[in-house]
């Protein structure tokens, strides 16, 4: 399959503000971004062990590389050796370059005490692909293959993942010897992957796997830390009903939990779908949220008493997601509960539904309008 993407994501406009740490998994396509849109940049790419090993012994032969003309200077991977991150600040203060730090691993350099620049750095991330960056969008394709460039365009899918997930796993987690034991960390990701989306009950977890509930929570941090996955956490300042305080958990890209999970073949209307679609949405609002550098927290809410409600954007937008091709009143019970919180901008149904429509003053989007108005930013303001 042949495909050009057009990635949202803007490095030329983000360095000209300020330097910046750009993180995303492994095949997100940040090597591939940074050659495309900033051809001229200095690149060290610490994945080469002649590049590492040179930056190892002597961190000054990035200020010896440079030119007069070199404005911007990208180190790839620099998890792999965050003491440079001295000499890097030192460039800063000195001489008038941009410098963009990529990692596809977050936990060495703010767990291991890395010095992180002291602001003078900002953040930002790259994301799997999202359905506004691939022409012609193929939503039952997404679904089952997942959004990393390279496995979306591959004529064998299935094999690209198998070889992914175990490459991915191998380098960042057991590599980096985060888990002591492989055999508990496996048996945990099969548990996770079932579990997707659904919330995170520590000791229902810890059943299922046979690992300790204590380990479970570390390993879900690692996880979150290697970019593997995200939480949602649980919206809780709602005053009429108490709201149950789990975050869920959600795997980076959908192909990549189909191959933990073992599952593929993911048909319109089947029994995984509903699953899937719902993770595709989270997916979309995550990216958004993200790359718009929109400051509104991604959450759910689900009242003790059993109403919920999929996705809460800040104040924005309360949004509930139904695989349904006809949605009716009985699918609104979450949203009209919540409504009665008079916290939100919109209410809204992202669903199969076939035309806009409104019922009972909550608006049903079918999912492409829904996107096509996100992206548009006509759903979530500022």
């Amino acid at each position: 399959m042949e495909m050009e993407f057009q990635r949202i994501l803007d490095l030329r406009a983000l360095l000209g503000r300020k330097s910046f740490f750009l993180f995303g998994p492994r095949a997100t396509g940040k090597t591939t971004l940074i050659r495309k849109q900033i051809p001229e940049a200095l690149i060290f790419d610490l994945l080469d062990d002649e590049v590492y090993e040179r930056l190892l012994r002597r961190p000054k032969v990035i200020e010896e590389s440079l030119t007069p003309e070199t404005r911007t200077v990208v180190i790839d991977e620099i998890q792999r050796l965050p003491k440079l991150l001295h000499e890097v600040q030192r460039l800063m203060r000195s001489r008038e370059r941009v410098f963009l730090l990529t990692g596809s691993s977050a936990r060495t350099l703010r767990r291991g005490g890395a010095n992180l620049l002291g602001g003078r750095a900002w953040e930002a991330e790259l994301h799997p692909l999202t359905s506004r960056e691939i022409p012609a969008f193929d939503l039952l394709r997404y679904l089952n293959v997942g959004g990393l460039p390279a496995i979306y365009l591959a004529d064998s899918p299935e094999e690209e993942l198998k070889s992914y997930v175990s490459l991915y796993l191998r380098e960042e987690v057991f590599a980096e010897a985060l888990v002591r034991k492989e055999e508990y960390f496996l048996r945990f990701l099969d548990v996770m992957a079932l579990s997707n989306g659904e919330e995170l009950h520590f000791q229902g977890l810890s059943n299922d796997s046979g690992v300790q509930a204590r380990t479970i929570q570390n390993y879900v941090q690692i996880l979150e830390d290697t970019l593997i996955g995200f939480q949602v956490p649980p919206f809780l300042a709602t005053k009429k009903r108490k709201a149950i305080a789990r975050s869920k958990f959600f795997f980076f890209d959908l192909g990549v939990v189909n191959r933990l999970a073992r599952r593929s073949g993911i048909v319109e209307g089947g029994e995984l779908f509903g699953k899937a679609f719902e993770h595709f949405i989270a997916r979309e609002l995550k990216s958004y949220l993200s790359y718009r550098r929109r400051d509104h927290d991604l959450s759910y809410w689900r009242s003790t008493s059993g109403f919920e409600v999929d996705f809460v954007v800040g104040r924005e937008a309360a949004i509930e997601v139904k695989s349904s091709d006809l949605v009716v009143e009985g699918h609104l019970r979450g949203l009209r509960a919540l409504r009665e919180e008079g916290l939100w901008r919109k209410y809204l149904v992202v669903s199969r539904d076939p035309a806009r429509r409104r019922l009972d003053g909550i608006e049903i989007l079918p999912w492409t309008e829904f996107l096509r108005l996100l992206w548009k930013d006509q759903l979530i303001g500022p």
